[in-house]
């Protein structure tokens, strides 16, 4: 499959499921656009990311933050609250198939196995929550009031 055609159904399978789930969480109705592409921005730079083999922590942490800075920048343009963009924007970076897998391999007694993929899903989920703390972080930096003189 060409590259372009890769990357146009990428974008339009993660804008859907994103917008999608947005419907399901009962999303304002006016922020089901912007949400759907901010989680497409953050699935775009995960998937770019893993096509250049740099790794399931670095892409999840990168997406997480595309997707972080994508809805603190929505939040101001639609003057409503970041958490509308930031959840709905998670979802196609959820490690949900490596979750079922982690409880697949307990039920059928694989110990090991169940460990180390339970493992896997907490390092994702971490790095997830990094992304997310960066994307504020940069924005505090960024948009920061001028502190008011104090009167003396």
């Amino acid at each position: 499959m060409p590259l372009a055609l890769q990357v146009v159904v990428q974008v339009s399978f993660s804008y859907l499921s994103t917008v999608a789930f947005a419907i399901i969480i009962n999303v304002p109705h006016k922020a089901l656009n912007l949400a759907g592409w901010a989680g497409a921005a953050g699935w775009l730079v995960y998937w770019v990311l893993m096509q250049l083999s740099t790794g399931r922590m670095l892409a999840n942490l990168l997406g997480a933050l595309t997707i972080g800075l994508c809805g603190i920048v929505f939040s101001r343009v639609k003057k409503m609250p970041v958490i509308i963009f930031n959840i709905p924007g998670l979802v196609p970076l959820v490690p949900g198939a490596t979750a079922y897998q982690a409880v697949r391999a307990l039920v059928l007694g694989d110990l090991n196995q169940a460990l180390s993929l339970t493992f896997r899903v907490a390092m994702v989920a971490g790095a997830i929550a990094v992304g997310f703390l960066l994307a504020q972080l940069v924005a505090e930096m960024t948009y920061r009031k001028p502190a008011k003189p104090s009167k003396a």
